[in-house]
């Protein structure tokens, strides 16, 4: 809106670049155009202010189709005002010198006006087509219909309104038909996740099989290198006890030859020990023999009474030591009869 000042008995008006402004007094036009700022007394001016700019007029309207379903049509109109003289004349769009506010509500028939232009080319053309058609398909063909239903009207041409562009955003159907027309759709879905599900769950049993395939086959296999590392450490432990008596056998033989050819040695040392003391002895012997029949060569050719003297000093020699010696008269008497005799 305008923005109106005061200054004494008069007032200033300063206008938006997007506003058209019209100033008349005594019935003659003083100034008119956009973005105006200028004097005025309140007490003889008119004005009229008119926007230029692009407005939107969101509609929501019911319509019923051909079977006889109610539906919701929401709607955008773009519009604006491109002869604002035109508007001001058909339209109250007149401001109040003293404050800058319209006295009217023209926006409100500007919209009134087009929604009621909107919704008859709507409402005819979705009471000729079945209600899941005009769900499908039906939001061109509207949107089409309320563009040249507004394009074509005269009275929007002479109140000085163009119509910039028509939206149909949606048509929906009441939420219990809504839901019930859903249902099949989410029937579907329900199918398609039901059968994603079973494929995944199918899919997850497959793997685990596989899983548990891979995991026995692994285990047999396991068990086979584990049977395989047994026989081997069996055949190694019968090898090794193989080779530890051979070992033992070689060991044993080793010993039995060495102890045999010790008892051979000691048998021929003892052998030729016993030879050698033999021939000692034999020959001790003989020594002997001769000694004594040398002796006893030399002996035959004594006297008796030398004999006797040997024999009593070789006696006296064997004789063990006598401490005390009794010598009696008859001892002596005799022994000396023996030696005179």
């Amino acid at each position: 809106m305008a923005d109106v000042t005061r200054r004494l008995h008069l007032r200033h008006l300063r206008s938006a670049p997007t506003s058209w402004v019209s100033h008349s007094a005594k019935g003659r036009v003083k100034r008119s155009g956009t973005g105006l700022a200028f004097w005025y007394r309140p007490l003889t001016a008119v004005l009229s202010e008119v926007p230029v700019d692009d407005r939107e007029l969101p509609l929501l309207f019911h319509a019923r189709t051909e079977d006889f379903a109610d539906v919701t049509v929401q709607a955008t109109v773009t519009y604006r005002f491109s002869d604002p003289a035109a508007a001001a004349g058909r339209l109250d769009f007149s401001i109040d010198p003293y404050r800058g506010r319209w006295r009217g509500q023209p926006l409100d028939q500007v919209a009134t006006l087009l929604a009621e232009l909107a919704q008859q080319p709507a409402l005819d053309l979705l009471a000729r087509v079945p209600l899941a058609e005009a769900l499908t398909a039906g939001i061109a063909p509207v949107r089409e219909s309320v563009t040249a239903a507004l394009a074509g009207d005269p009275r929007l041409a002479e109140t000085g309104v163009t119509v910039v562009s028509a939206r149909v955003v949606a048509i929906r159907p009441e939420p219990d038909l809504e839901r019930a027309l859903q249902t099949p759709t989410r029937e579907k879905v329900q199918q398609d996740a039901d059968r994603a599900t079973y494929a995944r769950r199918a899919a997850a049993v497959e793997q685990e099989r596989s899983i548990a395939e891979n995991e026995l086959k692994s285990r047999i296999e396991l068990a086979r290198q584990e049977q395989q590392l047994v026989e081997q450490h069996g055949a190694n432990t019968r090898r090794g006890a193989e080779l530890s008596a051979e070992a033992e056998l070689v060991a044993a033989q080793g010993e039995a030859d060495r102890s045999r050819l010790a008892a051979a040695a000691e048998a021929d040392a003892g052998r030729l020990r016993d030879e050698a003391r033999a021939e000692g002895v034999r020959v001790v012997g003989l020594a002997e023999a001769e000694a004594e029949a040398a002796r006893l060569a030399a002996y035959r050719d004594l006297p008796a009474e030398v004999l006797q003297a040997l024999a009593l000093k070789e006696l006296a020699g064997n004789v063990p030591s006598i401490n005390e010696l009794t010598v009696t008269p008859d001892l002596v008497g005799r022994l000396l009869g023996r030696i005179g005799s």
